[in-house]
């Protein structure tokens, strides 16, 4: 089978040693699957972990968090079954999905619901699993009444906003310079533009100076202030990422609005937990209540050119980059 084999950490995205090596089928233990992988998302970790920055990686390896594809080997009611998942140790700590097959364990995988096309099917993992991750520790429920996503636009905050708007929540959406909300949700999506005013005085505005019951900062330090000014009495704040490490924390105002912190590491969570999201997330996907991200053609690559899909996401693409093995 063909598989992209990483060797070593290197430096920098154009130094990546992708090698694109002819390996024997992977054997099968008890209990495991073999995938024909389809489809495969190439997420801005499984970059950072080419890059060395990953320190729990093991070398070699075949890079690849996300998967969809049809089963090969394994159980009679399995074989022919077109499944889908991710897991924050494949690509990283185990093989995983950038190759033409993929071995998993059976408790790991999920059936893929119809609705859903093979090539999108593999570029819903992680954003979905660290929206729903995220919303679920910060207690998303019916009486949540409102939800602001910081970085609306990005893959992880247009997941967040279906997931939240499927619950009939008042979401509120922050972006920059002019940018309408550029994905799917499942009812009217109030939209603040971060460069033209000031966010948190305008949440107040669409909450009746209550505040947001749950904020969701994909962005991590640059919306740290306006996130914390956001928060109603008892809110949490989600984190997922950041560009700086350290940021001005104001304690009395913490413990006076009796506020929540939630940080999410979907490396931390493997695929047998992952596919556990996936059966709460299948329904919705199914009805289409969930809708996977659109892929594109000009961001969709062969094996044989893993080094443009890498090269694209470590510049910041805005669109789902996936592998076709």
């Amino acid at each position: 089978m063909k598989a992209l084999k990483l060797y070593r950490a290197v430096d920098t995205v154009d130094a990546l040693q992708l090698e694109l090596a002819e390996c024997a089928p992977p054997a099968l233990e008890r209990g495991q699957l073999l995938i024909e992988v389809h489809s495969a998302a190439v997420n801005p970790s499984d970059v950072k972990a080419a890059l060395g920055l990953m320190p729990h990686a093991v070398w070699p390896r075949v890079p690849g968090r996300d998967y969809a594809g049809t089963v090969l080997e394994g159980p009679a009611e399995w074989i022919g079954k077109q499944v889908w998942g991710s897991g924050g140790e494949l690509g990283i700590r185990r093989n995983g999905s950038h190759a033409r097959n993929l071995v998993v364990d059976e408790a790991g995988v999920r059936e893929k619901p119809a609705a859903v096309p093979l090539l999108e099917a593999g570029a819903v993992g992680v954003p979905f699993v660290t929206a729903y991750e995220g919303l679920r520790r910060a207690g998303l429920s019916g009486d949540t009444r409102s939800v602001l996503v910081l970085g609306a636009n990005g893959k992880v905050g247009q997941a967040a906003i279906q997931l939240a708007s499927a619950q009939a929540v008042k979401v509120i959406a922050v972006t920059r310079n002019g940018e309408a909300y550029q994905g799917h949700a499942n009812g009217e999506v109030e939209v603040i533009d971060a460069s033209t005013m000031p966010v948190a005085e305008r949440v107040r505005e669409c909450t009746d100076g209550r505040g947001a019951d749950i904020v969701f900062n994909t962005v991590g330090s640059p919306y740290f202030e306006a996130g914390n000014a956001s928060m109603a009495k008892g809110a949490t704040q989600v984190f997922i990422s950041t560009l700086e490490r350290s940021v001005p924390f104001d304690i009395f105002t913490f413990y006076r609005g009796q506020h929540t912190y939630v940080g999410i590491d979907t490396l931390a969570l493997d695929h047998v937990e992952c596919a556990a999201i996936f059966d709460a997330l299948s329904d919705g996907f199914a009805r289409e209540v969930l809708r996977p991200f659109p892929v594109k053609p000009g961001f969709v690559y062969p094996l044989a050119q893993a080094h443009d899909a890498y090269r694209q996401v470590a510049a910041g693409a805005r669109e789902r980059v996936v592998l076709t093995p």
